[in-house]
């Protein structure tokens, strides 16, 4: 049977016919501007929201847009993030160069990983996801890899001075240098998420994601799509972890244990679960919320921070995104 995605598949299906270029134009005009308006710390806060959007992304596009559950994306950020360490630290490599390497390593681990995977939905992929999630961190402190990762004590690595132009004509600090590179890595990836997306291939992604088996009746390769969606989700979260790595100068294993997966899974949800844009609001939710409910007290901080998770969502069950377009809608029916 042919496959005609096109025409076939329900057109509501769609991310967006067009993108709002007003507010996309607005939000990298502050985005660029916020490193030069902010401390020193809130500049590296930032920083650290967009690493997280762009792994809320990756697992956005596996979970939200493709119906695949996992619980195991800390695994490929520390994937990308020791990749990127292990090139700096034993192999001298230019940190830019390990970005992209890191991300191309999570492609292929996580392509791997979703062959087998295949056969596993739901409760059951969730389960394998978590397997994965425990055991990375234990096979980085294990001492027959000692001398590649550094074991328990991880690896420290350090970043390039700002080039010497910018740091002398616009007295460019390492932290805004980052950030923005941070920046345009995250308008990147967001732009290849929403033409992915608002593809032939995102269109064939949801349709398997809403009912694999008249996606399967149509002629869509269910199996390669969802390998392949794997791959692109773990390629988004390797680039967030070599970002992290270089960002924060050090890799250890605990780094990156079972919490991280949690953290990404609720900042997806928050943020809204099928949305592109959201990872932002995501990422700004699992960095500042803990540190808030931490402040208000040391030895009730989880219970603070699930409160305030509950409240949330009840306030937003489809999310930051959810919310906005619900606003947006009633704002054009007033007027």
């Amino acid at each position: 049977m042919a496959t005609d995605v096109e025409t076939r598949v329900d057109p509501r299906l769609t991310v967006g016919a067009k993108m709002p270029y007003k507010w996309v134009a607005l939000f990298i005009i502050i985005g660029a501007a916020l490193p030069f308006f902010l401390e020193g710390y809130a500049t590296f806060q930032g920083t650290l929201i967009m690493i997280y959007a762009i792994a809320i992304l990756g697992l956005n596009l596996l979970t939200g847009f493709n119906g695949q559950f996992s619980l195991g994306h800390s695994a490929f950020y520390a994937v990308g993030a020791y990749t990127a360490a292990i090139l700096v630290y034993h192999l001298d490599w230019p940190v830019y160069v390990t970005i992209p390497f890191g991300g191309i390593v999570c492609f292929v681990a996580g392509f791997l990983f979703g062959l087998p995977a295949l056969r596993l939905e739901g409760l059951y992929l969730a389960l394998a996801t978590f397997a994965l999630g425990v055991s990375v961190p234990q096979i980085l402190k294990s001492s027959h890899l000692e001398g590649l990762t550094g074991g328990v004590q991880g690896l420290d690595i350090f970043r390039p001075k700002v080039p010497s132009f910018l740091a002398d004509n616009f007295g460019l600090t390492m932290d805004q240098w980052w950030y923005i590179i941070a920046f345009v890595i995250m308008l990147f990836m967001f732009w290849i998420a929403w033409n992915l997306i608002n593809s032939r291939t995102g269109r064939a992604m949801m349709a398997i994601r809403d009912n694999p088996i008249a996606a399967r009746s149509m002629g869509i390769n269910a199996s390669l799509y969802k390998s392949l969606t794997f791959g692109v989700s773990a390629f988004y979260t390797g680039i967030a972890g070599a970002l992290a790595a270089i960002v924060i100068e050090f890799v250890a294993p605990d780094s990156f244990t079972f919490q991280l997966s949690i953290l990404l899974f609720i900042g997806m949800v928050v943020g809204g679960t099928g949305s592109i844009w959201g990872a932002v609001f995501g990422g700004f939710f699992i960095l500042t919320v803990p540190n808030f409910a931490e402040e208000i007290s040391t030895g009730l901080s989880y219970a603070i921070f699930g409160v305030i998770l509950i409240l949330v969502i009840y306030v937003m069950p489809s999310g930051f995104a959810g919310l906005v377009n619900l606003l947006r809608i009633r704002v054009k029916k007033m007027f």
